[in-house]
């Protein structure tokens, strides 16, 4: 089945590995890649700028583009991968939209940005507000340097208090089915015992992944969750992370810098957040 899959880019090197890694993951599948570049300018900057000077920046901007387009043609190994270049004047988040919803983007996939204030950091500025507004489809984040591994082991953390729909699960499904990975489902422990509701999101998630692979961690300290994580990727060898994006959860809790700053979130996997 074809996947049309979004890749915004700045033109960094980080955002060049995301792309790389978008090609690699999909190496084998038939996709099409809609690499998109924001030129939303400040209004304070608009008052400064000619109309000719912002089409000349539009130029400059599309030629980047298609010389990004002839960069992953150049690596690309798969015939049934075809690209595209999208130039928006919008915000990067009405950006995101637009282009998700005219081209039917089954998922995003984003690197993070390493600037100076946000340097010890996962998540950048722009990768924070991508993950905090888009809700229309999965968003892949790709840590800074990382190299392409296959992945094997995807962690899937949840406290079982939000009951699964099989839509929300079909995200994680998808990428498990690309390389016969296994589920390791870490359950985030707040109490000794699961509760009659969280029993029942168990029973159910269980039956939403009965023809995969899976398997059962209990991670205890709550208040240490964001740690614990990190030292679950390390000791099972996680090579990915999956996450639904509950209001009010824990990933809306993460991207908010100071709280990032706070608990010190810095998965060293790509990070599959998928809207609830």
């Amino acid at each position: 089945m074809q996947k049309n899959i979004l890749l915004p880019t700045d033109f960094s090197d980080n955002a060049w590995n995301a792309i790389v890694y978008a090609l690699k993951l999909y190496a084998n599948e038939v996709c099409t890649f809609y690499i998109l570049h924001s030129l939303k300018i400040k209004a304070s900057t608009m008052t400064n700028l000619t109309s000719k000077l912002f089409d000349t920046m539009a130029k400059n901007a599309m030629k980047e583009l298609v010389e990004l387009q002839e960069m992953a043609q150049t690596v690309n190994v798969n015939a049934n991968h075809e690209f595209k270049v999208v130039l928006s004047k919008e915000d990067l988040s009405t950006a995101l939209k637009i282009t998700i919803k005219n081209h039917r983007i089954d998922i995003v996939i984003i690197g993070t940005k390493g600037s100076t204030a946000a340097k010890e950091l996962f998540f950048g500025s722009n990768t924070l507000k991508v993950i905090k507004h888009l809700r229309l489809c999965p968003v892949l984040v790709i840590p800074e340097n990382f190299d392409f591994v296959v992945p094997k082991q995807i962690a899937f953390p949840t406290d079982f208090n939000h009951f699964y729909e099989d839509k929300e699960i079909k995200p994680l499904k998808e990428l498990v089915e690309l390389y016969d990975s296994a589920i390791r489902i870490v359950h985030i422990a707040e109490e000794d015992k699961l509760s009659e509701v969280q029993n029942y999101n168990l029973t159910m998630l269980k039956g939403y992944l009965y023809d995969y692979s899976y398997t059962l961690h209990w991670m205890a300290n709550y208040t240490k969750k964001a740690t614990e994580i990190n030292d679950f990727i390390k000791e099972l060898k996680i090579d990915m992370l999956a996450m639904v994006n509950y209001k009010h959860g824990f990933i809306e809790g993460i991207v908010k810098e100071p709280v990032i700053k706070k608990i010190g979130f810095h998965p060293m996997v790509p990070f599959l957040v998928i809207p609830n």
